[in-house]
């Protein structure tokens, strides 16, 4: 009972977190069996809501024909025409609300969606369904599919990344959540492909800087980058990049300050060539170092003089 109460106060608190999502949630208050009540979840629209057509059977779905029809979404489901499934899932649910096929018409809902490609959708109810349905034999599914639609719909690393942000956070919750479900080693590469991303946009923004010679706030998001990302597969790229932000910093300096900046150049240097001694910025990177080093000797023969 203790495990089930706190996967289901996972699932509540994961509700009120900060997100950037594509569709306002309506109010919904559950209450089950440990007594907790979930909060209301209304999150950001994110740009235009995408424009879904679902197939109508042109025969409108009544209590009486409410067997009929379910059958023949199932079988619409089971012979992979989710569009059209969809659709009649979309019919039969309010119809189904107080009665033990409701859960299941709303996860086939959802899942229609999702094997469709329609991820937006697909998240949308899928966490309609985890908010609903908390203690249903699907929760567990609905969650993790809800959480790959979020992952899905991430934009690209150029763009704004507050979606990353929270398709992380959700993952994360899962895994917490859910330790031992079969699906933790897909999610743990999607965590490895969102902190990709994010690193990527990193880097991008420290060869801004570099480019457009604003040295010192180059060598601030270096530093920031180390920090974040210090196992990142970007690592020798952001070196790299230093080393270069380094040199010209150097350059162009005052003489009172070339030394020292050389020698932060050399630094970076060396911070690749001890720690990724292979890579496509081995070669240039020990000819800077090389360069640096005689620049740096003249300094010394002056401080011996």
């Amino acid at each position: 009972m203790v495990k089930k109460s706190f996967k289901l106060l996972i699932i509540i608190l994961l509700t009120a977190s900060a997100g950037a999502y594509a569709a306002d949630f309506q109010t919904i208050c559950l209450t089950n069996t440990s007594g907790l009540v979930a909060v209301k979840d209304t999150l950001p629209k994110k740009g235009k809501t995408k424009e879904v057509k679902v197939y109508r059977t042109g025969k409108k779905v009544t209590f009486e024909n409410f067997e009929q029809q379910y059958q023949r979404a199932l079988r619409y489901y089971n012979n992979q025409q989710f569009l059209s499934a969809a659709g009649l899932f979309e019919d039969l649910y309010p119809l189904s609300l107080g009665t033990p096929r409701a859960d299941t018409i709303l996860y086939l809902f959802a899942h229609s969606y999702y094997m469709n490609g329609d991820y937006d959708m697909a998240a949308f109810h899928f966490r309609d369904y985890v908010r609903r349905y908390p203690n249903s034999e699907h929760t567990e599914d609905a969650f993790y599919y809800g959480t790959a639609a979020i992952y899905k719909t991430c934009p690209d690393y150029s763009l704004d990344q507050s979606n990353t942000e929270y398709a992380i956070e959700q993952i994360k919750t899962f895994i917490q959540a859910y330790p031992d479900n079969s699906h933790i080693e897909e999610c743990n590469v999607m965590l490895d492909a969102l902190r990709l991303k994010l690193a990527r946009k990193d880097v991008e923004v420290l060869k801004l800087y570099y480019n457009t010679d604003h040295y010192e706030a180059c060598q601030i998001a270096a530093k920031n980058f180390f920090n974040e990302y210090s196992y990142s597969p970007l690592m020798p790229e952001a070196i790299y990049y230093l080393v270069l932000n380094n040199l010209e910093y150097a350059k162009k300096s005052v003489e009172r300050k070339k030394e020292e900046r050389y020698k932060a150049c050399l630094d970076a240097c060396n911070r690749l060539l001890l720690n990724y001694s292979e890579t496509k910025y081995t070669k240039e990177v020990e000819k800077i170092a090389q360069d640096v080093k005689k620049q740096l000797s003249k300094y010394n023969k002056n401080t011996n003089q």
